[in-house]
């Protein structure tokens, strides 16, 4: 990769980053006035199928419908829709936009000792460190020093986090299992059906349908906005995927994490305290310690999408 190509996707990796970290006050925005997951996560899946339809159109993608397919698209609308989203959404109703952003970094971390018991990658002591850095951040963030919101918070923090271990499974399953033959775009579009498919009768039986009808507020706008972003990143992430190798790519992770707290401070005026900003580092540092190895390009796959509430399925 000479000089100029390698500043060419360096630029369009910030560009990624800066997009994902910005669907994070999104979400934020899109609960604040009381819209609960259900209906979020149904309306999310629906934009993404309508949107990654048209590429798969474009593009002469056939969407396969064999059962080894249909199961795919179940098990990423589940871990990595429909579950995690539930969580995050509810999470942001009660924790600041830059914290979601921070416990993201835990997705590669969590995703570690999930690809050793799945046999998927092997042991390092220095991946094991970053893995102990994951969780020393984690501390810091629920310490009664850390100046969250309220004392409950330390409660939310545990439920945001399940979103990310859901996203590391989902990465670890795609990397043992593969996706039945399939491309991530021919994936996500038969993911996002199927979590329209199980997300609409939830949101209709518990009340959390969203009326599509005007009038729109900031909420509605900021779901749409959040929902249109993802789908773009995403392509564009596999675009970058296939030009640049998942190394480089997955190196997202840390824009995304540093540019989700930037928008919160500037889009939602959020502030942090001391502690939080050494959670911040100490996690990054995890982020570092835990990433694999470049490995030869023959044997390089495709990585896990860096996961990214609203992020849809990663």
């Amino acid at each position: 990769m000479g000089t100029r190509q390698l500043l060419g996707y360096g630029l369009f990796l910030l560009v990624l980053g800066a997009g994902w970290g910005f669907t994070q006050p999104m979400s934020k925005v899109a609960v604040s006035e009381g819209y609960q997951p259900f209906g979020l996560i149904f309306w999310q899946a629906a934009i993404g199928a309508a949107l990654m339809g048209v590429v798969c159109l474009l593009w002469g993608k056939r969407v396969p419908l064999g059962i080894a397919q249909l199961r795919v698209y179940l098990i990423i609308a589940l871990i990595g829709t429909v579950i995690p989203n539930s969580a995050t959404y509810q999470a942001a109703v009660h924790l600041p936009s830059g914290i979601l952003s921070i416990l993201l970094s835990m997705v590669p971390i969590f995703a570690f000792p999930i690809a050793i018991m799945l046999g998927n990658d092997k042991f390092e002591l220095r991946r094991l460190g970053g893995l102990m850095l994951g969780f020393i951040g984690v501390s810091i963030i629920v310490l009664p020093s850390a100046s969250l919101p309220q004392a409950a918070s330390t409660f939310w923090v545990l439920i945001a986090l399940i979103g990310g271990a859901c996203y590391a499974i989902e990465g670890n399953y795609v990397a043992r299992w593969g996706t039945a033959g399939m491309d991530p775009i021919q994936a996500l579009f038969g993911a996002s059906v199927v979590g329209m498919i199980l997300s609409l009768p939830l949101a209709v039986l518990t009340g959390q349908w969203i009326n599509p009808m005007p009038p729109y507020g900031a909420p509605d706008y900021a779901h749409i906005a959040g929902s249109l972003i993802h789908v773009v990143v995403y392509t564009g992430y596999v675009w970058l995927v296939g030009r640049a190798g998942s190394v480089f790519a997955v190196q997202v992770s840390y824009i995304v994490t540093i540019c989700g707290v930037f928008w919160a401070r500037l889009i939602l005026s959020e502030t942090y305290s001391p502690q939080i900003w050494l959670a911040l580092a100490i996690m990054l540092g995890g982020m570092y310690l835990v990433q694999p190895r470049r490995q030869p390009a023959s044997r390089e796959a495709v990585a896990p999408l860096p996961a990214i509430e609203q992020s849809g399925p990663n």
